[in-house]
């Protein structure tokens, strides 16, 4: 099968979180284009570095089959097999925001060619890729889809981080219509994953992906609230959850800053979807709203520990960016948004400090491992791994953690 489809030529449109993966893994069997608009993102890959420290220099810099990363729109057209994985945050008035993806849409249009194949992999929600992309590219082209080109949805399954459930090592689901050649959809997409799960409805498949991340994001809601409760009653959070772990069907999850991507903005495409149906979800963001309140109540807690010392002029110390533990990420970061307004608060007195941030001139990046004795206190709101041998040389009291 390999020497008969050696002419696919995948182009992976977006190398952030999700591309980047994709792109390096088919580049190893392929001729494959990676493409993003982000001038900074492309200069800073081919130098051979990832500002998300998912990948090393050697692995980026390394070629096969000439392939190529580009922020040129006119090098997409020597490719006919297009994966999107842009990003799909969401507006001011918490509505979707597929800007990014309408525009991947528009670049494609300008070289669609009869027999090509596109795949959305972004989170939408159910609809957006037959009735926008498809929708647009027939307009635009005047090719009909389904006889001259084909397109598909996948839902991207990355967890920035997360060694174990890499790209090769997940299942992934793969709709689209059954008039496409399987062949080369599974040709391509057996390449990144172990277990393919094939379906032809996709507004079903866009539906699969928006609840997954919901379901967790409730989950941790409902942690989050116990944790509230348990500390106004003056009960041992941890203690409680370790019995209540003891019966064999309860679900482990903890509380926390709920960011990144997802988490934080899938609940309200799900929302936006059931307003167009006329439905009202409830359950939905009532727990997007309690994991947003969390930043409010870290907040307070920090200032309420400052203001029980007499003098308060000292200098203290907020450990952790991004929105999660070990990687490099702060979109959505709440613990990110808490120190600005404490820096905002207390000026010079607090400051900043994650190794995974680089070049970030809002965090004081001149704080080390070896110079966090000087600050009175260390208020953990991401505990990296990185943190748990350091820590253990630091006096006990001055640590301060919250979940």
């Amino acid at each position: 099968m390999l020497k008969n489809l050696k002419y696919i030529k995948p182009c992976i449109i977006g190398l952030g979180y999700v591309g980047l993966p994709i792109y390096l893994k088919l580049k190893k069997k392929l001729f494959t284009i990676g493409y993003d608009i982000d001038v900074n993102r492309i200069k800073e890959l081919k130098k051979g570095s990832d500002r998300n420290l998912e990948y090393k220099k050697n692995q980026l810099k390394k070629n096969y089959h000439n392939s190529f990363i580009t922020n040129n729109r006119k090098d997409i057209k020597k490719s006919n097999f297009f994966i999107i994985t842009v990003p799909t945050p969401i507006k001011k008035d918490n509505s979707p925001d597929l800007t990014y993806v309408k525009k991947s849409f528009r670049d494609i249009s300008k070289f669609l060619k009869k027999g090509d194949i596109i795949f959305l992999e972004s989170t939408v929600y159910p609809g957006v890729t037959e009735d926008i992309g498809i929708k647009y590219l027939e307009k635009t082209t005047k090719l009909i889809h389904d006889k001259d080109f084909f397109i598909g949805y996948s839902p991207e399954r990355i967890n920035p981080g997360d060694k174990k459930h890499s790209l090769k090592k997940i299942d992934k689901v793969i709709s689209f219509s059954k008039k496409i050649d399987k062949k080369k959809i599974f040709f391509i997409y057996k390449l990144l994953s172990k277990k393919l799960h094939y379906t032809s409805f996709i507004k079903e498949a866009e539906a699969s992906k928006v609840i997954e991340n919901i379901q967790r994001d409730l989950n941790i809601g409902f942690m989050n609230e116990i944790y509230l409760f348990c500390k106004k009653s003056g009960l041992n959070f941890k203690e409680v959850i370790r019995l209540a772990s003891t019966k064999w069907n309860f679900l482990k999850f903890k509380p926390g800053l709920v960011g990144g991507h997802c988490l934080p903005v899938d609940p309200y495409y799900l929302a936006y979807a059931s307003k167009l149906k006329k439905f009202k979800t409830e359950i939905t963001l009532a727990s997007r709203n309690l994991n947003n309140s969390m930043e409010k109540h870290i907040l307070n807690s920090i200032i309420s520990k400052i203001k029980k010392y007499k003098n308060r002029k000292f200098k203290f110390l907020v450990c952790g960016m991004t929105y999660k533990k070990n990687v490099a990420d702060l979109r959505n970061s709440l613990a990110f948004t808490i120190f600005k307004k404490l820096k905002k608060k207390f000026k010079n007195q607090v400051y900043g400090f994650d190794p995974y941030i680089k070049n970030n001139k809002k965090i004081m990046n001149k704080i080390n491992f070896r110079n966090l004795t000087k600050f009175k206190l260390l208020f953990v709101l991401v505990e990296h791994e990185v943190y748990k041998k350091k820590f253990k040389l630091i006096d006990k009291n001055k640590i301060i953690k919250f979940f």
